[in-house]
């Protein structure tokens, strides 16, 4: 426990010093005869008026404890805002559909096992404000920027092909986030980009947007997925653009990624966390609960006190 002013008990021997150096004041009082049977019941003065004083004082005490401060330190469950806005932009094409990832040890869609990843990623982002651009032909944003991470990672795991079409246009997606993120204030703005084919529908080269995103002061980091790649199976029709994407990491002072397995993908997750600093991780926000109200409190019970003895004396 601390004091918010501790100076301020400085004040509690005010009330001794007033009373040594201001003169005493001068109460007349009218003598009364009584009975001798009526003496004899009668309290003593000074012990009512010895009574009354120590109550004052404590009274002045719990007031100048309370004008101090009195507060506690406690940790809150509030997680700051870490100044970083963070788009995913996924690739929904038909190649997701692939089933060549294991989870659980039983084979699933490029798809699914991206969702499990990322929705895990972002729903640890708390502090953040994180977006979600979905492409395929078309992109569009599924979710806006927001420190709502839970609902993102909802529209994460709702996502389904098939309803931004079954093209590629990965530079409509990276162009798309750069966009919304070029309009932010936030110190750090981050895109990460996750394909597993190559860009077939957009309407500029990605490595463009990517140095159209890099000149707003927006990193890119791009995620290359699939076990195959244009350049060990250039022949391959599910073929991920690896050097593409790598140029958009590298145009965008961002890092690239090769993801081949579930491993790959989780360990990425991980990586990202490295490069971005997940807030969630940072010591919790400590905060002063006062404590005021309590010596407070009993002031003002010491003053009531006070007050009724009085109007029992003088009636």
């Amino acid at each position: 426990m601390s004091l918010a002013f501790p100076w301020l008990l400085a004040l509690l021997p005010l009330p001794l010093l007033l009373r040594r150096l201001l003169p005493p004041l001068a109460v007349p009082r009218p003598a009364l005869a009584l009975p001798a049977h009526l003496l004899a019941g009668a309290r003593p003065a000074g012990a009512a008026r010895m009574h009354g004083s120590w109550l004052a004082g404590l009274a002045w005490i719990a007031l100048v404890l309370a004008l101090a401060g009195p507060r506690i330190e406690v940790a809150s469950d509030v997680i700051p805002a870490s100044g970083r806005d963070i788009v995913l932009v996924i690739d929904l094409s038909g190649s997701m559909l692939k089933e060549d990832f294991l989870l659980d040890d039983q084979p699933v869609t490029r798809l699914e096992a991206v969702k499990r990843t990322a929705s895990a990623f972002v729903a640890a982002r708390r502090g953040d404000r994180i977006g979600l651009v979905i492409f395929g032909e078309r992109a569009y944003f599924a979710a806006p920027l927001t420190f709502d991470v839970d609902a993102v990672a909802r529209a994460i795991d709702e996502a389904q092909i098939g309803i931004s079409g079954r093209g590629t246009a990965i530079s409509d997606g990276l162009g798309l986030a750069a966009k919304r993120l070029s309009r932010s204030d936030a110190p750090t703005r981050v895109i990460v980009l996750l394909s597993d084919g190559v860009d077939t529908s957009g309407t500029v080269p990605a490595v463009e947007a990517a140095r159209l995103a890099h000149d707003h002061g927006i990193r890119v980091h791009s995620i290359a997925l699939g076990p195959e790649d244009l350049e060990n199976q250039p022949q391959s029709r599910d073929a991920v653009d690896v050097a593409t994407l790598r140029a958009v990491a590298e145009v965008a002072g961002g890092e690239s990624f090769r993801v081949r397995d579930t491993a790959d993908l989780q360990a990425v997750a991980a990586s990202l966390d490295r490069l971005e600093p997940n807030p969630s991780a940072r010591p919790p926000m400590r905060l002063w609960q006062p404590l005021w109200v309590w010596p407070a409190a009993l002031a003002a019970l010491c003053l009531f006190l006070i007050a009724g003895r009085r109007r029992g004396w003088t009636g």
